[in-house]
């Protein structure tokens, strides 16, 4: 029956589950030392942005291979997501305890909307393009903030996803086994859409001389 073709939308889609799913697993593993979280982010940012350009390839030797030439950029950028969390974390946790709330609620507002954009577009970044730590997380605030239209769309797209899996008990089962890289695959699209965009216009990314295609991309 062609609804079970290898050409049907159904088999593609099959497909590509399969593929989340692996890419998935391959995540939580790779994260569960949590100090290389950031380097098994990387890793799976650059799997997912292959995805979005069917590109052919092997999911685990692809993400080995992002793994070990993302993780001195990886390492650190997942520990400064690590801080960033609990640093907005124990801000409105602090304004939920004061009397006098208000302050603090606009510096944790603040601080959010601020390292969202700094940390949104980061990864994708790392992965695709040769720079430092420090320009790759003025390059995602710059493209966040130029996007805006789209970054705000990604955002409200990403808070459902995460409405979705801890929406109950099952969703939070089916969550653990997919959600993470449905995110990243998410975030990869429209980073990839973007990117596309300003490599036709460098000069909309700070320092574009540095701003090279990476290797293993």
């Amino acid at each position: 029956m062609k609804f079970f073709s290898i050409d049907s939308p159904l088999y593609r889609f099959m497909l590509r589950l399969t593929d989340v799913l692996l890419l998935n697993i391959f995540w939580l593993l790779f994260s569960l030392p949590i100090v290389t979280v950031g380097c098994s982010t990387a890793a799976a940012f650059s799997v997912a942005m292959k995805f979005v350009d069917d590109a052919e390839g092997h999911i685990w030797n692809d993400f080995i291979t992002a793994f070990k030439a993302n993780w001195k950029q990886g390492l650190p950028l997942g520990l400064i997501s690590i801080v960033a969390v609990i640093a907005v974390y124990l801000d409105f946790t602090i304004a939920n305890q004061v009397e006098n709330s208000l302050p603090f609620l606009i510096v944790g507002f603040l601080t959010a909307f601020f390292l969202l954009f700094c940390l949104l577009y980061v990864f994708p970044l790392i992965v695709r393009y040769e720079n430092t730590i420090p320009k790759s997380l003025k390059n995602s605030f710059r493209l966040g903030m130029k996007h805006i239209g789209r970054t705000v769309l990604l955002i409200i797209i990403v808070a459902v996803e995460l409405l979705l899996i801890f929406w109950n008990e099952i969703t939070l089962f089916v969550g653990a086994l997919i959600g993470p890289a449905c995110i990243i695959y998410t975030i990869s699209g429209t980073a990839m859409h973007i990117f596309r965009e300003t490599e036709k216009d460098p000069g909309a990314v700070s320092n574009p001389e540095k701003l090279h295609e990476h290797d293993g991309q």
